[in-house]
């Protein structure tokens, strides 16, 4: 069941109805506290299951496209191309494990805005042609290495509600566009399509509207210089929640069934990354060290202290952090709360408490101010949705050890997979029956696949 980032050797924990993610947890913690206290993530790769369910249900037929990036465990890959979800690839790397799969090269989109050379040419071996490009730097080098790929055009959106970081964003303007369909066309590059991205962060739905009004535009364009375009790409920014997709449905719909109808044979895609698998996966830490602090050192600036002088304000520090899971910490904010393993009181005290990285670097801050009942060292702390964009290549700060990963799915969305028949021999070598989490012995908890 455990499995390292680039060991394709994984096994799945087959789960009956009687044991559950906590279960799963509470054993895994065991084991560990027994072995040597290393983070840990444990996968419900059903969730992958149910969140593509939902997909088909609220957004088909638009295909999604997995970003590699956002979680390129061997679980979540084998998982998806068993689905039939195509892939997004950022570079060579991610080609080759998606190809490792035996996805077809038409199921892989190369979408780096700033293309390598030498990963060009790999796309070019491989067949992978369909590509993004934003610029005539990147036309012409594609055009010189890749002279068969099949563009996508990535138009910029304007999101007036985007925090001012955000507007720095890859695109090019519709203006521009006219110049890149003169340039490609004069070195015989093809342009089948238009690509655009509205940020998860965007909370006017508004973007989305003028977006796919400019790539109707685009199309339109193209077919003044010839150009057969047949895919529309939407990006990502899909959060997970159920909620955020349905109201983006019901924004784009009327919309691209004017402007893009079936008739017209263009194929409109997507990129969710975080959608399937933000909330698949939870990483269980340990507390290593422990201090107290004063408080006014500890509240954020500006913040009134309103506590009694008296009571005691915590630093703890875990063994993982932003030079590991907690990468995404650098560039935005944390997406879900520490949650105390142990079990406590309802009426027992919470202290001001602030959460640390093992590195003793001035970055590593994981939490800057949140209320804990008071811990020890050794204690658990579990933090949900950590999917995306934590689980990709490995730190190469200090010794920093990638947390172990516990896959685990229920026998439900298994009988899901097989009632759909896309339950292929290949993926079944990996599952292992778990009959409950909570009735297994020590020595059988989990056992690791040969």
């Amino acid at each position: 069941m455990k499995g390292f980032l680039e060991d394709a050797n994984y096994s799945i924990g087959l789960l009956d109805e009687g044991a559950t993610l906590a279960d799963v947890i509470d054993n895994c913690i065991y084991e560990h506290t027994h072995t040597g206290k290393k983070a840990f993530y444990v996968g419900d790769l059903g969730k992958l299951v149910r969140n593509n369910i939902q997909w088909q249900n609220v957004m088909a037929p638009i295909k999604p496209f997995y970003p590699v990036r956002c979680n390129s465990t061997p679980g979540v890959l084998e998982i998806l191309g068993t689905l039939g979800i195509g892939f997004a690839c950022s570079s060579k790397s991610e080609m080759a494990l998606v190809q490792d799969l035996g996805i077809s090269p038409e199921n892989i989109i190369y979408t780096n805005p700033c293309k390598q050379t030498s990963q060009l040419k790999y796309a070019a071996k491989a067949g992978i042609n369909i590509m993004t490009c934003d610029s005539d730097t990147e036309l012409k080098k594609i055009s010189r290495h890749h002279p068969n790929a099949k563009l996508l055009l990535h138009i910029a959106t304007e999101d007036i509600t985007a925090d001012e970081e955000m507007n720095m964003k890859f695109g090019t303007t519709l203006k521009n566009c006219r110049h890149l369909m003169e340039c490609a066309k004069e070195l015989g590059v093809q342009i089948v399509g238009v690509k655009f991205h509205v940020s998860g962060s965007c909370t006017d739905l508004q973007t989305y509207i003028h977006a796919i009004s400019d790539a109707r535009c685009v199309f339109d364009m193209a077919e003044e210089f010839g150009f057969k375009m047949n895919m529309l790409d939407i990006g990502g920014g899909f959060t997970g929640s159920e909620l955020q997709l349905e109201e983006v449905n019901h924004v784009i719909r009327p919309l691209l069934d004017i402007y893009f109808p079936k008739e017209s044979g263009v194929n409109v895609i997507a990129e969710p990354g975080c959608y399937y698998v933000s909330s698949a996966f939870t990483l269980a830490v340990n507390i290593i060290a422990k201090k107290s602090v004063e408080y006014d050192k500890l509240l954020p600036s500006g913040v009134e202290q309103t506590r009694n002088d008296d009571e005691p304000v915590f630093t703890y520090y875990i063994n993982d952090g932003v030079y590991g899971s907690f990468a995404s910490k650098l560039s935005e904010k944390l997406n879900t709360i520490p949650e105390v393993h142990k079990k406590y009181k309802d009426d027992e005290p919470l202290f001001a408490s602030s959460l640390w990285g093992p590195s003793c670097d001035e970055l590593d801050q994981i939490v800057e101010n949140c209320l804990l009942p008071e811990l020890s060292v050794g204690d658990w702390l579990i933090f949900d949705n950590m999917g995306s964009g934590t689980l990709g290549e490995q730190s190469t700060f200090n010794d920093y050890q990638r947390p172990l990963i516990y896959y685990m799915m229920s026998f439900s969305d298994w009988d899901e997979m097989q009632d759909a028949g896309i339950a292929s021999d290949t993926l079944m070598k990996n599952f292992f029956f778990v009959p409950s989490c909570i009735q297994l012995s020590p020595e059988d908890r989990f056992s690791t696949a040969a």
